[in-house]
This record gives C-alpha cells, sequence and structure tokens, in this order.
C-alpha cells in the first residue's frame, strides 16, 4: 500500500524536477479554510491552490459529485460526449455571452486553444497576413510555449530558444501604445481583466472599453483571460460583467473545478465554427469526472449568496489588512477585487513580499505572492468570517516579526 511508505520534504529533492521549491512542512488534509501538515500543525489557507479552492478543501458538494460520479464513467476520450460534459457546457452558455464551449485540463491549455482559434479564424476569414497576437507586459497566461510567450515576462519565457513568432507586448492600462501598435494584421488582443501573478493590478474600465473599440476597428478578437479571475472571484461570475466589456472569447480554469483539474474555452457560434473536426483537441478535456465536480461547484458559485458575499469578504479582508498596515505601515496600497486581493510594498519594504509569506507560514497561514513586492491572497469564496480573522490575526504576528527583523 503506498500509504506505508514514509514520507518527508527531503525525498522531494530526491525524486522531483527542481521546478519547484515548496514549503519545509507537507499539508496532508484541508477543510474549508483550514489545512494540516504532517505533524499535525493547522493553517488558516488564504492562498487556495492560487485562486483556485474557491469553495475550500474537501466541500461536500464536491466530495458527493466526485464519489457519484467516480462509480459511473470516469473516462472514455473525445471519441464520444458524455452526459456531464453537456450539462455544464448548457450551464456556463446560459449563464455567459457565450455560445460553445471546447473543455481542457488546465488554464494553459484554454489559453492554448483560445490562441489557435483567433488565429485559425483570422486566417480563414480575413486571409494568412491576419496572424499578429497583441498581449501585456506583465501578463501571465500559461507556461505551454505559445501562452509563455504571449504573457508579457520575460523571466518565464526566456532561456528556452527561439519563440513562436508573432506576438507583441504594450503595457497594461496604456491606450496609446496599443492604438500605435495595432493593425488590419492584428487576429487577437489577449489581456486579463485584472492582472493577477503580474502584481494584483486593475485596469481602467476606459482603458477595457477602448480595446475593445480598438479591436472592433481593425477586426481582431478580444480575448480574456479569465482562469484566475474568473469563476466568481471578482464578485460576479466572470469578471467581464463587471467591466460592461464583452470579449470574443474567454478562458476559465483554476476554480472552475474547486480543485479538480479542468479548463474551458468559451465563444461564440460564428468564432467556434473554425476549429472543425480534426483541428485542435485534447485527450482528457471534458471528462466525466471533471465536468461533474465543476457543475457541482458551478450550481454553488453562480448564486447571488456566493457573489455577493464574495463582495462581503472583499471589505473584510481590506478593512482589516488596513488597521494592520495603519499599526505597521508596510503596504503602499491594498488593492484588487472582490477575493483577488494584494497587498503591495511600500518604499521601505520593497522587494520583501517573500519575507510575509514565509513569516505567515511560521505563525500558520497561508498566502502568496504576485512578484517581489505584493503578498497576494485568494482564499475560499465561501470562507467564514470566524477563519478570515484568525487568519489575519496570524498574518498580523507575521507582520509584527518581519518588521522586527
Amino acid at each position: 500500500m503506498a500509504d506505508n511508505m514514509t514520507v518527508n520534504r527531503e525525498m522531494f529533492n530526491d525524486v522531483m524536477v527542481p521546478n519547484y521549491n515548496p514549503a519545509s512542512m507537507i499539508p496532508v488534509k484541508g477543510k474549508g479554510a483550514r489545512v494540516w501538515d504532517q505533524d499535525g500543525r493547522e493553517y488558516v489557507d488564504f492562498a487556495g491552490g492560487i485562486a483556485v479552492n474557491c469553495l475550500g478543501h474537501c466541500h461536500p458538494a464536491m466530495v458527493s459529485a466526485l464519489q457519484e460520479q467516480s462509480q459511473k464513467l470516469w473516462h472514455l476520450s473525445n471519441v464520444f460526449t458524455n452526459e456531464p460534459a453537456i450539462r455544464l457546457a448548457k450551464k456556463l452558455t446560459e449563464a455567459t455571452f457565450a455560445d460553445r464551449v471546447y473543455y481542457a485540463n488546465s488554464g494553459a491549455e484554454a489559453n492554448e486553444a483560445a490562441l489557435k482559434l483567433a488565429r485559425r479564424w483570422a486566417i480563414e476569414k480575413h486571409g494568412e497576413h491576419k496572424q499578429k497576437i497583441i498581449a501585456f507586459t506583465k501578463g501571465f497566461h500559461g507556461r505551454t510555449f505559445f501562452t509563455v510567450t504571449v504573457g508579457g515576462q520575460p523571466a518565464y519565457s526566456d532561456g528556452f530558444g527561439p519563440k513562436p513568432g508573432g506576438v507583441d507586448h504594450v503595457d497594461y492600462n496604456n491606450i496609446d501604445a496599443l492604438k500605435a501598435l495595432i493593425s488590419d494584421d492584428t487576429c487577437a488582443v489577449m489581456m486579463e481583466p485584472l492582472q493577477g501573478e503580474g502584481g494584483v493590478v486593475s485596469p481602467d474600465v476606459e482603458f477595457v472599453k477602448a480595446v475593445r473599440e480598438l479591436c472592433d476597428q481593425n477586426n481582431a478578437l478580444l480575448i480574456f483571460d479569465e482562469v484566475q479571475t474568473g469563476f466568481g472571484r471578482t464578485g460576479s461570475l466572470y469578471a467581464y460583467e463587471q467591466l460592461g466589456v464583452t470579449p470574443d472569447i474567454l478562458t476559465s480554469a483554476k476554480a472552475l473545478g474547486g480543485g479538480f483539474p479542468i479548463g474551458a474555452m468559451l465563444t461564440t457560434t460564428e468564432i467556434a465554427e473554425h476549429l472543425k473536426p480534426g483541428t485542435h483537441g485534447s485527450t482528457y478535456g471534458g471528462n466525466p469526472l471533471a465536468c461533474a465536480v465543476s457543475e457541482a461547484v458551478f450550481d454553488i458559485v453562480n448564486t447571488k449568496e456566493t457573489l455577493d458575499g464574495v463582495k462581503q469578504r472583499e471589505q473584510w479582508f481590506k478593512e482589516q489588512l488596513a488597521a494592520i498596515n495603519e499599526k505597521y505601515n508596510v503596504f503602499s496600497e491594498i488593492r484588487g477585487q472582490g477575493l483577488l486581493l494584494g497587498a503591495a510594498m511600500n518604499k521601505e519594504y520593497e522587494g520583501r513580499a517573500r519575507d510575509f509569506l514565509l513569516a505567515g507560514q511560521e505563525h500558520g497561514v497561508m498566502v502568496l505572492i504576485a512578484g517581489a513586492n505584493v503578498v497576494r491572497f485568494t482564499p475560499s469564496l465561501v470562507i467564514s468570517e470566524e477563519d478570515v480573522k484568525e487568519g489575519l490575526q496570524r498574518f498580523e504576528k507575521a507582520v509584527a516579526q518581519v518588521v522586527g527583523q
């Protein structure tokens, strides 16, 4: 039996490729917003698997859906369809601008599909010249060769040889730079409606509206990467609703499965027609297990109670983080929307976000960073007020520790 093997953190270094450097402790159990490690030590989870665990750990509805579907059907391949996949697609299209859904296993795969679709749409509809993609610096769209190139962070994309061509970047919130670059050769503009990995940076609403107008004027598609912002994270099912701007293609993952791997690309009938049978695919995309779990998540997230609750929890976090900052003066601002929040370091603590993350672990709270200067919070969308208070009390102790060093 696998559980008879004694496992420790040192074994990770012996058997795993060293592209990750995980924490010294190993979590073994989670329930709601709490996590326990091998030694039985408890943590309040404000990281949420990087905006994935939208209903916390082991939510009863998700466990029930997984157990029920696991006794029916796991995998078929896309030679066949299945009931959970169709039901979930029906719910997604009824709740959004989209008419059609393509399933993948991750955000990167969903973004890869979106970019390939945009290129194919443009070439078939307008000609071979229309193939350029514009994205934004400090954006993040995944780690496949295509998506990491489109993401505007050289730290992730450099060092692997020649990159896929036809990709340009401009600064986020700089409409003049986009206006100067976009042309009839542009097939798509890809953006996050709130940059997560790039530092929790919100767009100006007028900027996003102007991006939409420029796309329309140049016959280019607007792709919203809602892998991190989507599925309730900002207080609506998808963030585009709050901006009043509708994309042509939207990608979703992370919270879409609440912790079970699934990704999706959503688009209109007219655009979807350009991915004919055989043009793109995924072995596991749309498998019954993933779709059954995602459907259970959808039924809870896409309710007024949950979405209004996100906005309430945003206030809890912002008020208590402001109170901590009033006392210790370490943040220049608390930014973001819903439960995708960032505490940006002030000049005195510039570059030290990781110190706060590590101190947090010592004091029993799990947080994230978004670059060297931002502590990021992406907890469960249904986290209790008690857990928020307890977690932020622990985070305050971590702040006090860093300040005292």
